[in-house]
């Protein structure tokens, strides 16, 4: 990890998928099971990389606490950016088969966490997509959302080499200020997470713009895509 944030890595994609044990055996994910991931996260963090993070509901392990436990891992852990999505059967594979023989596929995949899946789940997809819709709700919600970021920049270690700030940046953050700060309806979160930024750590102030226009963006496509 030290030698990619030497080589200028700052942000890795992982799929954690869940915290259940017995979703991650479902989906041979062994490397994530017998550890503790907000711990592995955090450590991620504090070696100076930003985690995205994949997550999946609607294993046949699953069951209705899955969603609540995942919205704790995620806010836990500081993953600002945490892409959900429902189990879905790619063609092909030994999962595709098994639904395939149980009669539990719905078409094709989308291949996209846009809240939909081709797979009839166990515990029915009402169920499953009312679970869905609250864990999206409640991630991208200003408050929750703006938490989870400062949460963040508690353990991100920053790195020794600065970005410089160039034009667009400011005008990216004078932009920020008008629509985020002013007219935003999470305004006040907003200028919580820049004042203990400033405060606090200073040196990631930029960053700390740059979460609450990424959280903005999040939300839109949240209420495009679930509402």
């Amino acid at each position: 990890m030290e030698m990619m944030v030497e080589a200028g890595f700052d942000t890795v994609f992982i799929g954690i998928e869940s915290p259940e044990e017995e979703s991650l055996a479902e989906c041979n994910k062994k490397q994530n099971k017998n550890r503790n991931l907000i711990e592995s996260i955090k450590r991620i963090q504090r070696a100076g990389m930003q985690v995205q993070g994949g997550f999946i509901v609607g294993f046949d392990s699953d069951n209705r606490s899955i969603f609540q436990k995942q919205i704790d891992l995620i806010q836990q852990s500081g993953i600002v950016t945490a892409m959900v999505g429902l189990l879905q059967a790619p063609p092909g594979t030994k999962l595709y088969e098994r639904l395939k023989k149980e009669n539990r596929l719905l078409g094709l995949m989308s291949g996209d966490t846009d809240g939909t899946t081709n797979v009839i789940p166990k515990m029915g997809i009402e169920t499953l997509c009312e679970g869905y819709k609250r864990i999206m709700d409640h991630i991208y919600s200003p408050e929750h959302y703006y938490k989870r970021a400062k949460t963040f920049l508690k353990e991100y270690k920053q790195p020794k080499v600065k970005a410089p700030i160039d034009f667009q940046s400011l005008q990216g953050a004078f932009h920020s200020i008008i629509r985020l700060g002013i007219f935003g309806k999470e305004r006040f979160q907003y200028w919580q997470l820049l004042g203990w930024t400033f405060f606090h750590r200073p040196g990631l102030f930029s960053l700390a713009i740059k979460f609450a226009i990424y959280g903005h963006h999040f939300r839109k496509i949240c209420e495009m895509r679930i509402h």
